[in-house]
């Protein structure tokens, strides 16, 4: 073999690997910035779910709610809750018409039961009970429900339709008491407004909204005997387009630091 052609094959092999060194570098690269890539998008799932979620809650839980609301915010930056609270009945009545919500909470089980092919499964995230609101001092000296029945008592009510009106009705008629309202409210803020503006005597409300108006009225205890039970179930709704952000926002209701929050606003253990 001459000398010139043994030259021009080195020089090939030269340019052949000269050439293949970029090409291999560069689909290393390629590899590494999938890697990355796929390493980014874990990292990026593996956080809470991020939403704007709308919560339909009972009318009693108003105050307590927005303390709830602001405090998961806190916990899950990136999530935003927006509550809209009515009567039981009326969050109901929406859910069915298909609103735009993601989750759910009454001041009954006998609501939510009545929404099984609208909801994921409920769980109970607190209790409540009533007690008997009057004007600031007690000017009529309500002692006791018996006292309801006075024909001169200005007494409110909530609707029977209404949970706070329906276990009003249960604990009267246990007691064999007949109590004539001047009118029969909404929802029981609906109730504890016309107490507090002096539009009627006295009224049955939920110890917990007593409590938000201890300036304007005064509560009457009920004894355990005579009074009922309200529970508070939750439940994500099926329609809802963020199911995995409400899941967790009704899981969180159930928590020790949603828990210390309800229970300081006057609500009881589930």
């Amino acid at each position: 073999m001459s000398p010139l052609i043994t030259r021009r094959r080195a020089a090939a092999a030269v340019l052949t690997t000269a050439l293949l060194i970029p090409l291999a570098a560069c689909g290393d690269s390629g590899s590494d910035q999938d890697k990355d890539k796929d390493s980014g998008s874990k990292a990026a799932s593996s956080g809470a779910p991020k939403a704007d979620l709308t919560v339909l809650a009972a009318a009693s839980l108003t105050d307590v709610f927005k303390e709830a609301g602001a405090a998961y915010e806190k916990e899950n930056p990136g999530t935003r809750v927006t509550f809209s609270f009515a009567g039981s009945q009326e969050l109901a009545a929406q859910v069915k018409q298909g609103a735009p919500a993601d989750a759910l909470v009454t001041a009954d089980t006998r609501t939510m039961d009545g929404l099984t092919g609208e909801t994921g499964t409920p769980a109970v995230i607190a209790k409540n009970r009533l007690v008997i609101a009057v004007g600031e001092g007690n000017p009529e000296k309500v002692e006791n429900l018996k006292d309801l029945s006075d024909a001169e008592l200005k007494v409110v009510l909530a609707a029977p339709e209404v949970p706070v009106g329906r276990y009003s009705k249960q604990i009267l008629d246990a007691q064999k008491i007949e109590v004539k309202p001047v009118s029969q409210e909404p929802n029981v803020r609906a109730v504890l407004s016309k107490v507090e503006l002096g539009e009627a005597d006295a009224g049955i409300v939920y110890k917990t909204d007593a409590a938000t108006a201890t300036d304007k009225i005064d509560a009457i205890d009920i004894p355990d005997a005579e009074n009922a039970v309200a529970s508070y179930p939750a439940a994500t709704l099926k329609g809802s387009k963020h199911s995995e952000a409400a899941a967790a926002f009704v899981a969180w209701l159930s928590t020790p630091a949603a828990q210390k929050i309800l229970q300081g606003a006057g609500f009881q253990q589930p």
